[in-house]
């Protein structure tokens, strides 16, 4: 990371920093192990990848079987037991591993950018998106640069979502699509939001394609993962393809909550 307002991450040591990237996703749910991204870092980037013999992520508590590989540019949580944490997805989940603190890059405003490549099948997908960091539980709305799921990849294209979504932030409504567009996903793109008071850009390699007039207004973290659900229609028995994004950098401005 280079100065507080800026940060550009080409993903160059063979290990993530653990000062700015946590490589377990939303691990107070769970708990950092059980929640561990499979990762390398190698000459082209950052690879998350999800090796047939994955666990489930919290396979007790999530509705429908699913495996994640992510990391994400900040956590914390409140104490063992408690419902304080980042990005719950059902009601009524506790902390069951308190997680320290990191907040290693959480903008307030500004540029950020997200250039990827990704190898997935029908029964999996990647994202990149910045959330709040939920230290007050309204401040929890996502801005998604990019998702994409696999079986809506074809020869001509890919369905690219994009957009907001307000979670229980009371003053964002949901305003998120899926549009296609002519991109190879498995080829580098970059992802770009341009994320100013009211107001937010999304473009793909550097072009726009859409505008939202609302944007969260407080520190947000981001995350990048790839995702795979064993119970899509399209799981059949047997070894299923390795779903993998590659991130080759991460670029943005903004202002740092830490």
């Amino acid at each position: 990371m280079t100065a507080p307002d800026t940060f550009d991450e080409h993903f160059t040591d063979p290990q993530l920093d653990p000062a700015v990237w946590t490589t377990s996703y939303l691990p107070a749910w769970s708990s950092r192990a059980a929640a561990a991204a499979t990762y390398t870092v190698e000459p082209d980037g950052l690879h998350l990848s999800i090796p047939p013999e994955q666990p489930l992520w919290c396979p007790d508590l999530h509705e429908g079987r699913l495996r994640v590989s992510a990391v994400q540019s900040g956590n914390w949580s409140g104490p063992l037991g408690s419902t304080r944490g980042q990005q719950p997805f059902r009601e009524g989940l506790t902390v069951r591993e308190v997680q320290p603190t990191v907040l290693g890059w959480t903008p307030h405003f500004g540029r950020v950018e997200v250039e990827c490549s990704a190898r997935i099948g029908p029964r999996s997908m990647f994202s990149a998106w910045m959330v709040g960091i939920e230290d007050v539980p309204t401040r929890c709305g996502e801005i998604c640069l990019v998702e994409v799921f696999g079986d809506a990849v074809g020869a001509d294209g890919a369905a690219v979502g994009s957009g907001i979504h307000p979670f229980r932030d009371p003053v964002l409504t949901e305003e998120f699509s899926a549009d296609q567009l002519t991109i190879d996903v498995s080829m580098p793109h970059r992802y770009t939001v341009d994320w100013r008071p009211g107001r937010v850009e999304f473009f793909v390699d550097g072009v726009a394609t859409r505008v939202c007039y609302q944007a969260p207004d407080y520190p947000m973290q981001l995350i990048l993962g790839v995702f795979d659900f064993p119970d899509h229609r399209s799981a059949v028995a047997g070894v299923a393809p390795t779903p993998e994004l590659v991130v080759h950098r991460v670029r943005g401005s903004g202002h740092s909550s830490g």
